[in-house]
C-alpha cells in the first residue's frame, strides 16, 4: 500500500468522515443533521467513485470502514455522554461494529485466518444506513427511539451472521 493512494478522491471522501465526526460533537441540532447527511453522502460517493473510476485501493478498503465507524461511534457516544442515550442502547446501535472489530482482531491473530480479505457486505451497509437514520431520529428527538434501535440491532445480528458465514467460507477455501 502506497501513501499516495490516500490522495485519491474516494479516499479523501472516506477520510473526511473523521473531520465530520470531530465537528459533530460541538454542533447544534441543524448542523448535526447536515453532518449526518454529508457523512451518508460521502459514504455512498467514495465507493461509487472508486468503482466507477477503477480507483479502488487497499488503503480505500481500510479507510472507508474506519471513517464510517469513527463517525457513528463519535455521534453515538456524544449522546451517551449527554445522557440522551443509554449505554445499553448505544451497545445495541454499535453491536455490528463491536463484533466486526473483534472478528477482525481474531482473524489477524489466528494464522489460518490471516489471509482472509475483509470486504464490506450488503447487510453491513444496511446497518450503516439504519444507524444514520437512527441518529437523525435521535437529533430530531423522536420518542420512543426503541423501534429504531431494535431495527439496527436486528440488522446487526443478521450482518454479524453474514460476516461470520463469509469468514468461515473463506477459511474453508
Amino acid at each position: 500500500m502506497h501513501v499516495n493512494e490516500l490522495r485519491r478522491l474516494p479516499n479523501v471522501l472516506s477520510l473526511s468522515r473523521l473531520l465530520l465526526a470531530a465537528l459533530f460533537v460541538p454542533a447544534g441540532r441543524g448542523a448535526r443533521i447536515a453532518l449526518i447527511c454529508v457523512a451518508a453522502a460521502t459514504d455512498f460517493l467514495d465507493g461509487w467513485l472508486a468503482r466507477r473510476t477503477n480507483a479502488t485501493t487497499r488503503w480505500g478498503a481500510l479507510v472507508d470502514p474506519i471513517g464510517d465507524r469513527v463517525f457513528v461511534v463519535v455521534a453515538v457516544f456524544s449522546y451517551v455522554l449527554n445522557g440522551e442515550l443509554s449505554v445499553a442502547a448505544s451497545l445495541l446501535l454499535l453491536a455490528r461494529d463491536i463484533a466486526t472489530a473483534l472478528g477482525f482482531g481474531v482473524a489477524r491473530a489466528v494464522p489460518a485466518l490471516r489471509g482472509v480479505e475483509f470486504k464490506a457486505r450488503f447487510p453491513g451497509k444496511i446497518v450503516t444506513v439504519l444507524q444514520l437514520v437512527t441518529l437523525v431520529a435521535l437529533v430530531l428527538g423522536a420518542h420512543p427511539l426503541t423501534p429504531y434501535i431494535a431495527l439496527v440491532a436486528l440488522a446487526s445480528a443478521l450482518a454479524i451472521a453474514d460476516y461470520t458465514h463469509a469468514l468461515l467460507r473463506a477459511r474453508a477455501r
